[in-house]
């Protein structure tokens, strides 16, 4: 009897921020020993394309979004930038700005890029998976995913994903 333990993740979002939490999380259950499958499926097919520019941060209506700033002196550092939704939804480029200022953040605190981490399990044999369904809703191309994917549907997942010690939708 095989006791490796297992996990299974549906990763759902398809922004910076939320890409983190399943290479995060797999990365460290395959270091952990764990055998880890992450079933890509709607916008998180964003985060196995070859091109991982359109990863954006998304603070419009999000309220654990308000950050400090990754530069300036220390009492500017510190302020809590909580922007009303009004403001966000009516200054143009608005995201791109809190994009660059979580990317400045995350080079600041040495946390790996999405790019590092999604390497990193597939170097730990995190195995990804792709819905089909929705690459051809979406009118995707293979040649637009990295290499290492299996393109499947929900019930090639649910057979791993019923037998795991933990399952996740993310």
């Amino acid at each position: 009897m095989d006791d490796t333990k297992k996990m299974a993740i549906i990763a759902t979002k398809g922004t910076l921020d939320w890409a983190y939490p399943p290479f995060i999380l797999a990365s460290t259950a395959a270091a952990l020993g764990y055998e880890v499958q992450i079933f890509f499926t709607f916008y998180g097919l964003q985060m196995v394309r070859k091109d991982l520019s359109g990863l954006k941060v998304s603070p419009l209506g999000n309220p654990g979004m308000p950050m400090k700033m990754p530069f300036g002196p220390k009492w500017f550092k510190g302020i809590n930038w909580n922007i009303p939704n009004a403001i966000q939804s009516l200054v143009p480029g608005y995201e791109s700005v809190a994009t660059g200022l979580m990317k400045m953040t995350i080079a600041n605190c040495g946390v790996a890029t999405i790019s590092d981490l999604r390497s990193l399990c597939q170097e730990a044999e995190v195995k990804f998976l792709a819905c089909q369904m929705t690459v051809e809703l979406f009118g995707f191309e293979h040649t637009d995913f990295i290499d290492g994917i299996e393109y499947v549907g929900a019930a090639t997942f649910f057979e791993f994903a019923g037998d795991t010690d933990i399952c996740l939708f993310i």
